[in-house]
């Protein structure tokens, strides 16, 4: 009897540990199935609809159409966003020789109104200048140089000619999680309905009056000697959605370069990979919402009303160049649907007579700014901007599932 009871708990034993192995291994199948076929909503949008109901033809039509797109992205996703400040105001305070620069600590002094001089917010640039002779195609990133799950690359770049620029976003607007708070430009403009990302976009602009030396701009020490036509905008996760909105509305932008920018960046909303963040966690009370118009979550759960996806935004940089730079193992950036957008935007591209400028790198790993993906970017710059003789592969399209791309090249 007891040998019974000893065999039927052995034999018990064995079958819910066999249970739990291959529940494992389902799920883990299950995983790689969804990252090889990501979960489909409904087929992407078509850029070139317009809003009378018709299709895009001409270039000039596009124009029409792009414009259409800003209003439709500003008045569902980000928010609107005011327009320059009337006069901004800088000062250098600080100057540090480095063995291949020098860096500068800038305040810019934002005016919003010249009527009311009492309102002004400060914003903290760095900037970091190579020891050749300018002007100098120009790198400006969101966020401090090494912050933000990103290495410290100010050698790198001044090594390879570059002018780098780094400004404080949260100075403009706070980068807040599970909570929002009222941020010093938000204050100033009440009636707009900007969030974080709007915000901080904005800010990437004013950085951009001040290197290209606007007129509405006061520099007493003199503008960096920026190349105008070399401008570059780049950040990472939450400051790669910044880099890419920035550069969406901002042409002054000649190369746009999110990193692992994910949902709300270059991440499908509408083709979802495994543990992708989708638009239901990212606009949740408890993380993310403050970062997108107040009301962007009527949409969480219910993606298939969007009238857009990201190829949209990624649509406006056309027929500049953008290299959205990616993980292969950051599954909460949605590397996958990434491949979506860009192969949807690559249609846009492709109707510009541009489509070599549309371009999308993975490496492996996992969410990060590294320095290969730094590398990337100075490789693909020098490529495309300098006009210097550099190979690499700067058009990567890893995922072979059968992307929802319905609409057509006009």
């Amino acid at each position: 009897m007891i040998f019974m009871e000893r065999r039927m708990r052995k034999i018990l034993v064995t079958l819910i540990l066999s249970a739990f192995v291959c529940s494992i291994i389902s799920g883990g199948t299950w995983f790689l199935v969804r990252q090889k076929y990501p979960k489909i909503i409904k087929s992407l949008p078509d850029p070139f609809l317009l809003n009378n109901g018709s299709r895009v033809s001409t270039l000039e039509e596009w124009e029409v159409r792009r414009d259409e797109i800003i209003t439709l992205l500003l008045s569902i996703e980000y928010g609107t966003i005011p327009n320059r400040p009337d006069s901004i105001v800088t000062t250098e305070i600080q100057q540090e020789q480095l063995s291949n620069g020098t860096k500068k600590t800038v305040i810019l002094s934002l005016f919003p109104f010249n009527s009311t001089p009492s309102l002004i917010v400060n914003m903290t640039i760095w900037v970091y200048i190579p020891n050749c002779s300018g002007p100098y195609p120009t790198i400006l990133k969101v966020g401090s140089d090494g912050s933000g799950s990103q290495v410290p690359i100010a050698d790198t770049i001044l090594n390879r000619g570059y002018l780098y620029v780094c400004y404080n976003h949260t100075d403009l607007d706070p980068d807040t999680e599970g909570y929002d708070v009222v941020g010093a430009i938000q204050a100033i403009y009440p009636s707009y309905s900007f969030g974080s990302l709007g915000v901080w976009a904005w800010g990437a602009s004013c950085v951009v009056d001040y290197l290209i030396g606007e007129s509405w701009v006061e520099t007493p020490e003199g503008k960096p000697n920026t190349d105008p036509d070399m401008l570059i905008i780049t950040g990472h996760s939450r400051r790669g959605k910044t880099a890419l909105l920035a550069g969406a509305l901002d042409k002054r932008f000649a190369m746009v370069v999110p990193n692992d920018s994910g949902c709300g960046g270059t991440g499908s909303f509408l083709v979802q990979g495994s543990f992708s963040e989708t638009l239901r966690i990212i606009t949740s009370d408890k993380t993310y919402r403050s970062w997108f118009k107040g009301d962007f979550d009527k949409y969480a759960g219910k993606e298939k009303y969007l009238p857009f996806d990201q190829h949209f935004l990624c649509s406006l940089v056309a027929p500049r160049l953008l290299l959205s730079t990616n993980a292969l193992h950051d599954f909460w950036a949605n590397p996958s649907g990434t491949q979506a957008i860009y192969k949807a935007t690559e249609l846009v591209y492709e109707f510009l007579g541009k489509i070599e400028n549309n371009a999308l790198h993975y490496r492996k790993g996992r969410h990060g700014f590294l320095q290969g993906d730094f590398l990337v970017l100075l490789d693909f710059a020098d490529k495309m901007l300098v006009g210097k003789e550099i190979t690499g592969d700067f058009y990567m399209t890893p995922y072979t599932y059968d992307i929802p791309i319905d609409f057509t090249i006009p």
